[in-house]
């Protein structure tokens, strides 16, 4: 399946190499592998280079903004950012569980730099960030008010019934300069550029369209950082 070949730097939508690594380490370290630990000890060490170039500690280390938040590409970056963050918390707890340290091209790193490292970038985020945004809607005080929404544009139907055809949909909400009339609370946006700038523009799809896949391994974050830094044991049966 290339778990053994394939070091990968990007966990995402279409690119599932990083999670598939991590789970098959799962696996070994909880002494399940048998007579696959050979094999299995390769996804681990792939999974462990992700995690890695994550934290800048690897041969290969992930391109990040000046404000250090991960970047991968102008269109809907923060997928890269949750996708890797859950990663690092699923990671550092495997880690925990099994009395063992990462082990990084720069030498042995403790889990609990796994668990920093999804924190600040939880944190850029919400709003600690160069531009003091915050990339959730209706998160802070300062969040995107143009997302590339079209339920989210058009003005809510418990607000105004009547009919809205997709050519008025287009031509007189997504073309208006105003705010999203029917505000999209909770949704991740694509996120900032390469220099941390943003545009709020509706027709910046790159910048303001939300995704499932943003949202989806963020609630896993926050799930595992509301916790502490405990660590559960995530290699019971």
């Amino acid at each position: 399946m290339g778990g053994t070949g394939w070091q990968m730097t990007e966990f995402s939508w279409d690119v599932k190499y990083p999670g598939v690594q991590t789970l098959v380490a799962k696996f070994l370290l909880q002494g399940k592998a048998g007579a696959h630990a050979p094999v299995f000890e390769k996804y681990l060490q792939k999974s462990e280079y992700f995690m890695c170039s994550c934290l800048g500690k690897g041969s290969h280390n992930v391109q990040k903004t000046p404000g250090g938040l991960i970047y991968r590409q102008r269109w809907n970056n923060l997928q890269f950012v949750t996708s890797a963050s859950f990663l690092a918390t699923v990671y550092s707890d495997y880690l925990v569980s099994s009395g063992r340290n990462l082990r990084c091209d720069s030498g042995n790193v403790p889990s609990s730099e796994l668990l920093s490292f999804a924190k600040s970038q939880v944190d850029y985020i919400l709003g600690d960030n160069p531009r003091a945004t915050s990339y959730m809607v209706g998160y802070g005080n300062n969040f995107p008010q143009r997302i590339h929404h079209r339920g989210s544009s058009i003005v809510s139907i418990k607000a105004n019934p009547s009919f809205v055809s997709c050519f008025g949909g287009y031509n007189t909400w997504f073309s208006s300069k105003r705010s999203n009339t029917n505000q999209l609370t909770g949704a991740i946006v694509g996120g900032p550029d390469a220099y941390d700038d943003f545009a709020d523009e509706r027709k910046n799809y790159e910048q303001t369209e939300p995704a499932t896949y943003n949202n989806a391994p963020l609630l896993g974050v926050l799930a595992r950082l509301s916790g502490g830094h405990g660590g559960y044991n995530q290699l019971l049966p």
